[in-house]
């Protein structure tokens, strides 16, 4: 099962070295997702990130950036939002319906199925779903490796996403949670927590 880490959704000070201990402790996909950032301040996180990890990062927004610093591929939140012109590389996009599911499946490496469980860090999105609908859905094979689930996703729930077959799980409030971004500076809990979301997935 994989382990993807989402960015927190606004800047913070420590950010680069949090994130650059992060993938030194074995984080392989990060993504840089800064809803309404501008593109200057994306530039200024990657360029405090060592080169070799780039290759690691998906990009919400800003999609030049992709080809920029060498990334590893895009994201498209919209699920009605088409790929931009001559774009040729990896894409992974967000579904919030699981009728959604086959055909954005058919058009990218993997998906984010959105709103699995109440979110962490926005808390006005809800769940959209009950565990009827996921059983079903995952009955019918449209749950697989290729849905990551997100939304409310952390330690405690990543045995259900596992058993109820998706290919990954995003975890974004559950790890950011553990650093306060305006009294610490210390994040050794931060990355003893991520170790255990890393044993959780294996």
């Amino acid at each position: 099962m994989k382990l993807v880490i989402m960015t927190k959704s606004t800047f913070f000070v420590e950010e680069d070295k949090i994130l650059t201990s992060l993938f030194d402790e074995g984080m392989d996909n990060l993504h840089l997702y800064k809803p309404g950032s501008t593109p200057m301040y994306c530039e200024r996180l990657l360029s405090l990130l060592p080169e070799d990890y780039y290759r690691k990062i998906t990009v919400h927004d800003h999609f030049y950036l992709r080809q920029e610093y060498n990334l590893a591929g895009i994201h498209i939140d919209n699920p009605s939002d088409s790929i931009p012109d001559s774009y040729k590389g990896k894409i992974s996009r967000t579904c919030t319906q699981i009728e959604q599911i086959k055909d954005l499946k058919k058009k990218s490496n993997y998906i984010f199925l959105k709103n699995i469980f109440d979110c962490i860090e926005f808390k006005d999105e809800k769940s959209n779903f009950n565990m009827n609908q996921l059983e079903e859905a995952a009955k019918n094979g449209l749950i697989d490796k290729k849905v990551y689930a997100l939304g409310g996703m952390s330690i405690d729930n990543i045995k259900l996403a596992k058993d109820l077959g998706f290919g990954g799980v995003v975890i974004c409030g559950d790890l950011w949670n553990r650093f306060d971004i305006h009294h610490e500076s210390d994040f050794k809990e931060l990355i003893a927590h991520f170790e255990k979301l890393r044993k959780a997935v294996g």
